[in-house]
């Protein structure tokens, strides 16, 4: 039996759940190798050689490959797993961040440094204001 997800329709915001963590198992066990400077070489290497080494969906390597860090959320990744491909590139968080967001860098952190995003927008669907 599936549980409610009341939290399913927060605009924008892709929920770290269970079903989040089994869809992309294969995915974060991939960027959690990236902690390993042998790992990241052969990566560099041979991207998508050592993408085929994970049993990851072909739609979860194409998210890689094209560095798209919110489709690999989508896909089940977690923020905290996929900043090692970034890491990977030599992109600060803040920088991985931005580019999350469709911000340069220094819109993101000048944003972060006024207090954060505005919350319009980011309630539920149906909630009141």
């Amino acid at each position: 039996m599936a549980l409610a997800k009341p939290y399913a329709d927060i605009p924008g915001t892709t929920i770290f759940d269970a079903d989040q963590s089994r869809k992309g198992y294969h995915l974060n066990q991939f960027c959690m190798s990236l902690m390993k400077a042998a790992n990241r070489e052969r990566f560099k290497a041979n991207e998508r050689a050592y993408l085929d080494e994970w049993p990851m969906s072909e739609e979860q390597k194409q998210a890689v490959l094209a560095r798209d860090l919110n489709r690999c959320i989508a896909l089940g990744g977690n923020i905290y797993f996929t900043a090692k491909i970034g890491a990977t590139d030599g992109k600060s968080f803040q920088q991985m961040a931005g580019s999350m967001t469709g911000m340069s860098e220094a819109e993101y952190r000048d944003m972060m440094v006024a207090g954060g995003r505005s919350i319009e927008g980011n309630r539920h669907i149906g909630e009141k204001k």
